[in-house]
């Protein structure tokens, strides 16, 4: 889907970019390639050729930053295709809404690596493991879980793409919190794990600081990797489904 966009160009929006692929610029070649493009003078167009020049290079160079910066952040979700293989899922519990990280959930795909308070929990290991990948996807990661990670533990989070499934799931019609759309996906927890909110984790990891048995934090962890593990065929499903109401041609 990135290299179907133009929104990142000099004064085009939405309604812009629909015109283009109307007229059959669909791709970054169309538009390179095309001598003059609909409602776009000699100079303008060359302006945005070299925009698009620009992005294949750091396209081809995988240097996810460069669209962090000229894409809006509605729009990240773009980006999944292109850089699923450097995707990582994350999610945070904490000892209060707004209180202490207490574990942090990173996800890639295959492996989960899980950073717990007292333990592995640190800012340097928070940037340390995100800088492996291209691509940050959470749920509602840009209101609570970023912003909290960036309180408690300032610089960790590095420059790159973010995609907020809370706001691509509302594009197509899901609202609510993260549970409440997995049930209507048809995605199931496990029994065990089915009717833990997030009051219950931070009573979970309140009864595991004040008695020091594992059970509690093993039962936090294994709550914390359902929510990222099902970040991941929530994407898919959503970047897909956005992709065909963006682009119906394609």
């Amino acid at each position: 889907m990135i290299r179907n966009s133009f929104i990142f160009l000099d004064r085009v929006g939405e309604r812009t970019e629909r015109n283009l692929w109307r007229s059959g610029i669909l791709e970054w070649d169309d538009f390179l390639s095309a001598r003059s493009v609909p409602g776009f003078g000699t100079v303008r167009k060359g302006y945005c050729d070299r925009q698009i020049l620009k992005a294949e290079r750091n396209l081809l160079a995988g240097n996810a930053p460069h669209f962090a910066h000229i894409l809006p952040p509605s729009e990240h979700w773009r980006l999944y295709r292109q850089f699923k293989g450097d995707a990582v899922f994350l999610d945070i519990e904490t000892s209060g809404y707004y209180g202490d990280v207490t574990v942090v959930g990173l996800y890639d795909g295959e492996d989960t690596k899980i950073l717990v308070k007292g333990i592995n929990l640190n800012g340097k290991a928070i940037r340390e493991e995100l800088e492996k990948h291209k691509l940050i996807v959470t749920f509602n990661g840009s209101s609570f879980d970023l912003p909290v990670l960036e309180r408690y533990y300032p610089g960790c989070i590095p420059f790159l793409p973010h995609l907020d499934l809370r706001w691509a799931c509302q594009k197509i019609g899901y609202t609510g919190g993260l549970k409440k759309i997995e049930r209507e996906m048809g995605i199931a927890r496990p029994d065990e794990l089915e009717d833990i909110s997030g009051a219950d984790a931070v009573s979970l990891w309140n009864a595991y600081r004040s008695s020091g048995k594992r059970k509690y934090l093993d039962k936090l962890v294994a709550y914390n990797e359902e929510d990222i593990i099902n970040l991941q065929p929530i994407t898919e499903r959503v970047c897909s489904r956005l992709l065909q109401e963006t682009l119906p041609q394609i």
